[in-house]
C-alpha cells in the first residue's frame, strides 16, 4: 500500500510505515528537544520504542511523558506543562487516541498562557484569549476514533465538577500529522470496536448537525461509508491493513467534518464517560442509536442520505438504525447499558437517569443537534438505553 502526503488544512503524511519519516522530518524543521505526550498502555508497546529509538538514533533529545490515563483532567496538562518546561522542551510529539492528543494540545496552549486552562473554555464570555505562541507540534494517532489529530479542539475534564470542558482555536491544530496504520495493528477487538464507533458517530452527528456546511457534509458522508466498509473488518480481521487505513481515514474525516457541530448523541456520551468512567468511543457506540431515533422526525432526508451514502436497501430513518444496531452486534458492541457491564436496580434506576440527564444537558454538543433535546428528553433517551 501506498503512502501520500496532502493537506486538509494540516499537513498528513498517510500510509503504511509513514512514522519513519518522523526524524528527518523533525531535523529539517530545526527541532532538536521534543517531548512525547502519550499514554500509559502506548508507552510500553514496541512501536513506541522503536519511535523513540529513531528519534534518539536521528541526535535528538528525547522526554517522555506518559501520566495520561482514561479521561484526561486538568492535572494531567498541569504535569505535562511541567515536564515541557524541565525537559526546555522546544516542540511536542504527542503519540497515542484521543485523550493524549488532547493533553498534548492543552499542553501546547498553557506553556505560554497565564491562568488557568479554563479560563480559555469555548462559550465563556470572559475567556481569556488565545493569543501567545503555541509550540511545534506533531500527532501521531494510534486509534482510527477522535480525530483530535485534525482538531482543532481540546476537551479536557474538570476534576472539580467532572464536567468536560472545550477549548477551541485554529492555533491548536497540529503542525503535521503522522497517520500510520500500521501503528493500530495491534490493537484490541473491543478497543478497535470502540475508536471504530467513536470515528463512525462523528461523521454522522456533523453531517445531522444544524446549520450550513457543504464541505464538511461531503467528507461526513465519505467518512461514514468508509466506517461501514471497513469496521467489521478491523474488528474480525485486525492484521487486515486496508482496513486499518480505511478507518484511519474515517476517523480523519470525522475530525474535520465535526468543525460543523455535534449532537446529541455526544451530550449523552460526555455525560455517560464522565458518571461511568467509560471510554468515550465506547459511550458513542452505546448511545448512537437510541439517541439518533429522536432526530429522524427532524430530518428524515438526512437519514435518507446517510442510508444511501451505505448502501441500504431501506433508505429510511428506521432502515438506518436497524443497521447500526446490527452492527453493534457484529462488533460485539451491546445495544443496553445494561449489558455493558452498568449494574442498575429501581430506584438506582431513576437516580442515575435524573444525574445522567443533567450532565447530558449542562453540556453544549446538543444546541447543534437538529431537533431541541430538553431535559425530559434526555430522561426518556437514557430510560430507552438502559
Amino acid at each position: 500500500m501506498a503512502t501520500y502526503t496532502f493537506s486538509f488544512p494540516t499537513p498528513i503524511h498517510f500510509g503504511p510505515g509513514i512514522r519513519k519519516n518522523l526524524p528527518g522530518f523533525f531535523k529539517d524543521h530545526g527541532f532538536r528537544l521534543p517531548l512525547i505526550i502519550t499514554d500509559q498502555g502506548v508507552v510500553g508497546l514496541s512501536f513506541f520504542q522503536e519511535i523513540k529509538a529513531s528519534l534518539e538514533a536521528g541526535g535528538l533529545s528525547v522526554a517522555v511523558f506518559s501520566e495520561i490515563t482514561g479521561n484526561p483532567g486538568e492535572s494531567q496538562v498541569i504535569q505535562g506543562v511541567n515536564c515541557f518546561r524541565f525537559h526546555n522542551a522546544d516542540s511536542i510529539i504527542a503519540i497515542g487516541g484521543g485523550a493524549a492528543l488532547d493533553v498534548a494540545k492543552a499542553v501546547a496552549l498553557m506553556v505560554a498562557h497565564r491562568g488557568d486552562l479554563f479560563d480559555y473554555e469555548d462559550g465563556r464570555a470572559d475567556a481569556l484569549p488565545i493569543d501567545g505562541p503555541i509550540p511545534f507540534w506533531v500527532a501521531i494517532p494510534t486509534t482510527a476514533g477522535t480525530g483530535s489529530e485534525v482538531g482543532r479542539s481540546t476537551v479536557i475534564s474538570d476534576e472539580k465538577t467532572h464536567i468536560k470542558r472545550i477549548i477551541f482555536s485554529p492555533k491548536l491544530l497540529a503542525k503535521a500529522v503522522f497517520a500510520d496504520p500500521e501503528l493500530a495493528l495491534s490493537m484490541p477487538a473491543s478497543i478497535t470496536a470502540a475508536t471504530g464507533m467513536d470515528a463512525l458517530t462523528h461523521c454522522v452527528e456533523s453531517y445531522l448537525a444544524k446549520g450550513y456546511h457543504p464541505l464538511c457534509d461531503g467528507i461526513a458522508l465519505e467518512g461514514l461509508k468508509l466506517a461501514a466498509t471497513h469496521l467489521e473488518k478491523c474488528v474480525r480481521e485486525p492484521n487486515n491493513i486496508e482496513a486499518r487505513a480505511g478507518m484511519l481515514m474515517s476517523s480523519i474525516m470525522g475530525g474535520i467534518a465535526f468543525q460543523k457541530g455535534l449532537g446529541l448523541t455526544h451530550s449523552c456520551a460526555h455525560a455517560l464517560s464522565t458518571i461511568a468512567n467509560l471510554h468515550h468511543g465506547l459511550t458513542n457506540g452505546l448511545m448512537i442509536n437510541h439517541a439518533l431515533k429522536f432526530n429522524i422526525s427532524a430530518v428524515p432526508e438526512r437519514f435518507h442520505s446517510m442510508a444511501v451514502a451505505i448502501g441500504l436497501k431501506n433508505s429510511t430513518g428506521e432502515g438506518f438504525i436497524s443497521w447500526l444496531e446490527e452492527l453493534k452486534t457484529q462488533i460485539g458492541m451491546p445495544n443496553y447499558l445494561s449489558k455493558a457491564g452498568l449494574k442498575f436496580s429501581s430506584p438506582l434506576d431513576q437516580k442515575f437517569i435524573d444525574r445522567v440527564s443533567t450532565l447530558a444537558f449542562e453540556d453544549s454538543c446538543h444546541q447543534n443537534n437538529p431537533r431541541t433535546c430538553t431535559p425530559k428528553d434526555f430522561k426518556q433517551i437514557f430510560s430507552e438505553a438502559l
